[in-house]
C-alpha cells in the first residue's frame, strides 16, 4: 500500500509540474520563430533530457493550431516514415502554415537523408521542429546533408532569469545593466536561488518543489542517460562500470579535473574513461570547461574542470553554488551563441602559482567577462590584479551566496561584487 501511495503522488506532482510549465513560454520560442520559421527553415532543438524539449514543442505546436506531433517511438509513426513520409505532411489550414514536431526521430539511423528528402520536395511550406538530446547533436555534426536548411538551438533547463521571465538581454544590454544596476534585487530572487541549489533546474523536481519527488527523479534521470540515451550512441557492453564511474564525478566538479585520478580509482584505462567522458558530454550530463592560456603567463593549458547539469547531485555545498553559476554562464553562451550575437565560450583563469579566476566569458576568442565565485566573501579576490592586467577587459564580476552589491576600483580596472540571486538575474 506504502508503495502504491509513492507511485499515485508522484504522478499527482508530475501532473502539476506539466501544467505548470506547460503555461510558461521558454526563452527559445521567440528565437525559434525568428530564425526558424519566419523563413521556414527547420528548427532542431537539443538539450539534456527531460529538460523540456517536448513540453516545448507541443506549447508551439498548440499556438500553432495547425500541424502534427509525430514520436520515434510510435509504432504507426515508424511505419508511415520509412514508407511515405510526405503524407504526414498537413495541409495548411486558413492560410496559416502547419507545424510538423518530429520528437526523437534521431533514432532513425537515416533520419537526417529522409527528412532532406521531405524538405526539399515539399510542394508548399511547412515548419519542422526536430527535437532530440545526445544523439541528434552527434548527428547534426555527423555530416552536411541538411547545411543551410537549419538552425540549431540549444535548451538549457531553468535558471534564475527564466524563473520569472522569458526574455534574453543581449551581450551589450546585459553588460550595461549589470554594472547599471538596471533592477533590484527582491525576496522573490532569493527564494528562486534556494530552489535552484536544492531542487534542481529541471522543470519536474524544481516546480514539484517535493524532495521525495526530488531523490526519485534524479536516480531515475541518471538510470535513463546511462541505460537509455547511452545504449543508442555507444555499444558499451559494461554499463554499470559507467554508472560507478559518473557516481564519482559529483565530488571532482569545480576541482581540477584529472582522468588519471579518475582513471587510478576506476582501475580502468585513461583512453577508456576519455572516451567515456566524451559519451557523458554527448549526453548533456556533463560539461568541461577549458583553462583560458592565450597572453596568460605560466597559465595552465590542458587541465579542465567539470560541471554537472544536474548540480544537486553535487554534495559539498561551495561547490555546488559554483556549478549553479557555471550553468547560468554556460546557457547564456550557447543562447547568444545560437541566436548570431557571436561566439561565446566559457574558459576559466588558472597560472601554475594556483593563481585562479573561475570563470572567463570569450566573445568571438576576446575575453569579454571574468567571473570569480565566493560563498560570501565580500572582498574583491586577491587574484583580480594578476588577471585584470592582461586581459582585454578591465571590467570583473565577483559573484556571492549572500545579498551584496558594491563596486570596486582597481589599478587595472573595476570589479563588482555582487549577490548571485539579483546578479545572476541578468543572465539567459
Amino acid at each position: 500500500m506504502v508503495g502504491i501511495w509513492v507511485v499515485l503522488r508522484v504522478l499527482t506532482i508530475l501532473r502539476t509540474v506539466r501544467s505548470m510549465v506547460g503555461m510558461r513560454n521558454r526563452y527559445l520560442v521567440s528565437a525559434i520563430n525568428s530564425f526558424s520559421f519566419s523563413k521556414h527553415k527547420i528548427a532542431m532543438v537539443s538539450g539534456p533530457r527531460q529538460c523540456g524539449k517536448t513540453t516545448l514543442a507541443k506549447m508551439m505546436l498548440k499556438k500553432r493550431g495547425v500541424g502534427a506531433y509525430h514520436n520515434w517511438d510510435e509504432v504507426e509513426f515508424r511505419r508511415v516514415w520509412t514508407k511515405k513520409p510526405s503524407s504526414l505532411i498537413p495541409s495548411a489550414s486558413r492560410g496559416i502554415v502547419p507545424l510538423v514536431v518530429l520528437d526523437e526521430i534521431h533514432k532513425d539511423r537515416l533520419w537526417k537523408r529522409n527528412l532532406k528528402g521531405l524538405f526539399d520536395t515539399l510542394e508548399k511550406p511547412c515548419d519542422f521542429l526536430v527535437t532530440g538530446s545526445a544523439r541528434l547533436n552527434v548527428y547534426r555534426r555527423g555530416s552536411d546533408s541538411l547545411m543551410g536548411r537549419f538552425f540549431h538551438f540549444r535548451l538549457h533547463p531553468f535558471s534564475l532569469r527564466e524563473m520569472d521571465q522569458e526574455d534574453i538581454l543581449g551581450p551589450d544590454e546585459m553588460l550595461e545593466s549589470i554594472f547599471g544596476r538596471a533592477s533590484r534585487q527582491n525576496r522573490q530572487s532569493e527564494d528562486h536561488l534556494a530552489s535552484l541549489l536544492t531542487y534542481g533546474p529541471f522543470p519536474d523536481p524544481l516546480f514539484g518543489q517535493d524532495a521525495q519527488n526530488a531523490r526519485l527523479w534524479r536516480r531515475t534521470h541518471e538510470q535513463s542517460v546511462i541505460r537509455e540515451d547511452l545504449r543508442d550512441i555507444s555499444r558499451l557492453p559494461d554499463l554499470g562500470r559507467l554508472e560507478l564511474m559518473a557516481s564519482l564525478i559529483p565530488e571532482r566538479v569545480g576541482s581540477l579535473f584529472s582522468v588519471t585520478s579518475l582513471r587510478e580509482d576506476m582501475e580502468i584505462g585513461f583512453d577508456t574513461i576519455r572516451r567515456w567522458m566524451t559519451y557523458l558530454k554527448e549526453l548533456y550530463y556533463l560539461f568541461e570547461i577549458k583553462p583560458y592560456s592565450r597572453n596568460i603567463v605560466r597559465s595552465l593549458r590542458r587541465e579542465g574542470k567539470v560541471y554537472l547539469f544536474d548540480y544537486p547531485a553535487v554534495k559539498d555545498k561551495d561547490a555546488r553554488f559554483e556549478n549553479l553559476v557555471a550553468c547560468h554562464l554556460l546557457k547564456t553562451c550557447h543562447y547568444w551563441t545560437d541566436t548570431g550575437e557571436g561566439e561565446f565560450e566559457l574558459f576559466y583563469l588558472r597560472d601554475k602559482d594556483k593563481r585562479e579566476i573561475d570563470f572567463l566569458i570569450v566573445k568571438d576568442g576576446v575575453p569579454w567577462l571574468p567571473v570569480e565565485v565566493k560563498s560570501s566573501d565580500v572582498e574583491p579576490s586577491k587574484n583580480w590584479s594578476r588577471f585584470l592586467a592582461v586581459l582585454p577587459c578591465k571590467r570583473g564580476l565577483q559573484l556571492v551566496n549572500r545579498p551584496a552589491w558594491n563596486k570596486h576600483k582597481l589599478e587595472n580596472g573595476e570589479i563588482l561584487v555582487a549577490g548571485a540571486a539579483e546578479a545572476l538575474h541578468y543572465f539567459a
